[in-house]
């Protein structure tokens, strides 16, 4: 355990909308949710203006249309947010060698590996300071929350107090005090049902969850959980910071807006995500050994099938016979909504299966051939977007940049500004108008 608040986690504040309000000046000070924007949609972020009308992440997109009918509801533009998040990925870097991403918008830093020599609270807050300004700086404006202590768990608890914007540094030694009045769900791996088993024993805060031994926790929430809980309870948290984290598998996974039944169609969707996690295999110079399938049904049960190859692999082949088998295996006739595939048991080395089957086994090319044949036309159709999405970027050749405000009916509305232009104007076209281009992938 650490002495000295070495350890600094920050967290940008509602990351995707706040990158949307940077680059639509109209959009500034206003509600905005970035997701799903169709019926089965899910929102990724909410701005703070659209949280207090009850707009969370994870909730349906159609629940937050109810709650906030008046936000601006974007698709998204990943590209933009990973350029961002590289942005201020390299102000972390430039602070210490040792910084460990948890996913575009928050990172953990090691200060201790850095140039910093005075680890005294007043010198970590000024250097916390610094990185919010130079936050600011790099992303045009975005803010984070960042919090320092001697450990992961009281960093990013600490980036979570003063929201957004803030900047907490626990103090060593007071690490208990700080934890003990809150809720047992701010200890990472405490869930709903794990939160509930602790309830009905009389425990809801992190202070009474100390008063259980470690036995009776054991008992509760099982051996590995009970431990690790034992200790976090009491901020007994000695994780390192990592620089690399390894990835523990590679997965494709897609959404369909219609629920797909035809079996040459969902077969050949498979295909498409198997080629493509075998791609991204070889390219990382891994393989691996256990093949997941993911279906999610028209009813949102969600199944999965596993099975674990004699020796890893990173050939595609093997992948989307061994992913066809797995699908087999669930019964799809009333309507598949999402289908994936994963390789994990990942390794940096391949050895041939010299006593597999051939990737063309009877039971694969064998059957009714009457069928119709599904076209790549017929995959292009169900897994790349088509036409205009709210949020996307565009350029018109007489109007210049804009953003798609929306669509329908054969037409498509844009607001005409940028991040420097201030409030544009609103104008309408044919959906199929040549001078009106996508741009920014």
């Amino acid at each position: 355990m650490r002495t000295e608040p070495t350890i600094l986690h920050v967290d940008l504040d509602a990351f995707y909308a706040a990158v949307e309000q940077r680059d639509k000046p109209s959009l500034r000070g206003k509600p905005v949710v970035v997701g799903g924007v169709g019926g089965r949609g899910v929102v990724a972020t909410a701005s703070y203006e659209a949280r207090v009308f009850g707009v969370r992440s994870a909730m349906s997109t159609r629940e937050a249309r109810a709650r906030c009918p008046n936000a601006a509801y974007l698709t998204g533009r990943h590209h933009v947010y990973r350029r961002t998040s590289e942005q201020v990925m390299a102000v972390l870097r430039d602070m210490s060698p040792l910084v460990e991403p948890l996913s575009l918008d928050e990172a953990f830093v090691d200060l201790a590996a850095g140039d910093l020599t005075d680890h005294s609270t007043a010198a970590v807050t000024a250097v916390a300071e610094e990185l919010k300004a130079r936050v600011r700086e790099v992303t045009g404006g975005l803010t984070g929350s960042v919090g320092v202590g001697t450990s992961k768990l009281m960093a990013k608890i600490a980036s979570d107090l003063d929201k957004p914007n803030g900047l907490v540094v626990v103090e060593p030694g007071t690490e208990r005090e700080v934890l003990a009045p809150m809720r047992v769900s701010v200890i990472p791996g405490v869930g709903p049902a794990t939160a509930e088993r602790l309830r009905r024993v009389g425990v809801t805060t992190v202070g009474e969850l100390t008063t259980i031994s470690e036995d009776e926790l054991v008992r509760l929430v099982g051996q590995a959980h009970g431990h690790g809980l034992y200790r976090l309870a009491r901020a007994d948290d000695d994780r390192p910071v990592v620089a690399e984290r390894e990835a523990k598998s590679i997965s494709v996974e897609d959404t369909y807006d219609t629920d797909l039944v035809e079996r040459r169609l969902l077969e050949g969707l498979l295909e498409r995500q198997a080629n493509k996690v075998g791609a991204r295999l070889r390219s990382g110079r891994i393989s691996g050994r256990t093949v997941t399938v993911k279906v999610r049904l028209h009813d949102f049960t969600t199944h999965t099938r596993s099975t674990t190859l004699p020796v890893p692999t990173d050939d595609a082949q093997v992948l989307v016979r061994t992913a066809r088998r797995l699908l087999g295996e669930v019964d799809t006739t009333d309507g598949v909504r999402l289908l994936g595939v994963g390789v994990s048991g990942l390794a940096d080395w391949i050895q041939e299966d010299l006593f597999g089957e051939d990737p063309l086994d009877a039971d694969e090319t064998e059957g009714d051939t009457s069928e119709a044949t599904v076209t790549e036309e017929d995959l292009d159709r169900l897994t790349e977007r088509r036409g205009w999405y709210p949020g996307m970027d565009v350029v018109h050749a007489e109007h210049g940049p804009g953003w798609v405000w929306g669509s329908g009916v054969g037409r498509v509305t844009v607001r005409f500004e940028t991040a420097d232009s201030g409030p544009g104007p609103v104008r309408t076209f044919s959906a199929t108008d040549p001078a009106l281009t996508a741009s920014g992938t």
